[in-house]
């Protein structure tokens, strides 16, 4: 039976479609989070100078957050890919440590803004 490289690690290379579909729904929910911060901030009734820049600063900061998800998780993925061929496959240690800052970053953002609303 003649089968490609790929298809001898067919596990690794579904798991490794499955972490990158979940880094896009990630990506997806944290520019969430910024659109449904600036919705929320626009239709309450306190309207302020200060909270419509931290509204719509948070809002920017997530889309450009969730673009850099999708860019490096694509990366990721290829570079796991090409890594489980080869079978040199190195986790992505630096990679997980710069999303879990950045999660924290989106949460201070939105933290701040609920308590200045407030």
């Amino acid at each position: 039976m003649n089968g490609t490289n790929e298809s001898k690690y067919i596990q690794q290379h579904l798991a490794n479609e499955r972490t990158f579909l979940a880094w896009i729904r990630t990506a997806i929910a944290i520019i969430g989070i910024g659109f449904l911060t600036t919705s929320l901030h626009y239709n309450s009734l306190q309207a302020d100078v200060v909270q419509d820049r931290i509204a719509v600063s948070i809002s920017a900061v997530s889309i450009i957050i969730g673009l850099v998800i999708i860019i490096g998780s694509t990366v990721n993925y290829y570079r796991t890919r090409r890594h489980i061929n080869t079978q040199t496959f190195v986790s992505a240690d630096a990679f997980i440590k710069m999303m879990a800052i950045v999660a924290t970053i989106v949460l201070i953002f939105v933290t701040v803004y609920f308590f200045i609303l407030n």
